[in-house]
């Protein structure tokens, strides 16, 4: 296989949001971010039964019948179902496609708003209120919240990368940001990653951040050196009441490659698998450069500046099939 897997327990650092103390938490934090770029999240101040709510939701949507999900299929705002094996995240590696289906819900741009021309933004769809009651207010209610916490977690970074609390807050950064909130199930088909069958193939995430909620079901795991060979892989353990946050290429490029983007996938141990991540990236039109703290006469810039909308429009042509925005 070529592959060598060296398995943890909790091997992640734990962040609390709780904490008053905001100089060690964001020491905490800086020192994940630069090994790892993954962490737990506790004492977050998200509504457990909420969140038990659009599991129970999410169930029930993946639940129906083929027909209906189909009714729903994404669009080309990236909003929508996406069946099993459409997405394919490593292509080097993979015999087929990702053994997950999935549902986009983006932030709600009405047609009649000027955004709505851009790529990636426009009206959610969901499914009728008919087929699952109050599905689309407890998803609304979900994004909102977890779009507060995302800011809040944006706001720890900063102090994490030595800038003001409020340094991302600024115009033309997070004020528009491209969330979006996805939820994922995964078959009982057992992976196999030396014959190329994946839940989820390697990648890494595009954006800035990613909080994911998942069930009891192991399966995510993590190569903290992607060039190593062979390569090895960690299993990151599901944690009551915790959030796996990782970081996001653009998080990567804007710290000068002094924050990581791991690279993750999932192998499926042969059971049904949810989880829920909610992706926190920049406006369509910010420019991610190298911010002012992390780069030196001695450390310049390593990468070179690119809008968030290009990077994810980029990213989405490769993995999704059939992906494509007529808007441009």
């Amino acid at each position: 296989m070529g592959e060598a897997n060296g398995h943890g327990d909790d091997n992640l650092a734990c962040v609390d949001m709780s904490s008053p103390d905001l100089t060690t938490t964001a020491a905490r934090l800086r020192q994940a971010c630069m090994d790892v770029g993954f962490f737990y999240l506790i004492n977050h101040g998200l509504d457990l039964e909420l969140l038990d709510q659009v599991f129970e939701q999410s169930k029930n949507f993946f639940a129906l019948p083929m027909e209906q999900k189909m009714k729903v299929l994404h669009d080309k705002n990236h909003r929508g179902y996406t069946p099993f094996e459409e997405e394919i995240l490593d292509p080097a590696k993979q015999s087929k496609g990702d053994s997950k289906e999935g549902y986009y819900i983006g932030r709600e741009v009405p047609d009649s708003d000027p955004r709505s021309k851009k790529p990636l933004h426009g009206p959610n769809q969901y499914p009728s209120s008919e087929v699952l009651p109050g599905w689309q207010e407890t998803m609304e209610q979900y994004f909102d919240e977890a779009m507060k916490l995302s800011r809040r977690v944006a706001g720890l970074i900063a102090l994490a990368l030595n800038l003001d609390q409020t340094y991302f807050d600024k115009p033309g950064l997070l004020d528009d940001p491209m969330a979006a909130l996805r939820l994922l199930h995964y078959s009982a088909e057992e992976s196999h990653p030396g014959l190329g069958i994946y839940g989820a193939g390697a990648h890494s995430d595009y954006g800035m951040i990613t909080l994911l909620a998942t069930d009891d079901v192991p399966g995510l795991q993590i190569c903290r050196n992607k060039d190593a060979v062979p390569q090895i892989w960690e299993d990151v353990q599901p944690r009551k009441g915790a959030y796996i946050v990782n970081l996001g290429d653009m998080l990567e490029r804007w710290s000068n490659g002094l924050f990581r983007s791991t690279l993750h996938r999932v192998v499926n141990p042969g059971v049904e698998r949810y989880s829920i991540p909610f992706f926190f990236e920049p406006n369509y039109d910010c420019v991610v450069e190298c911010l002012p703290t992390c780069c030196s006469e001695d450390n310049p810039p390593k990468y070179p500046p690119i809008t968030s909308g290009n990077h994810l429009l980029g990213k989405y042509k490769i993995t999704h099939q059939g992906f494509k925005s007529d808007k441009v």
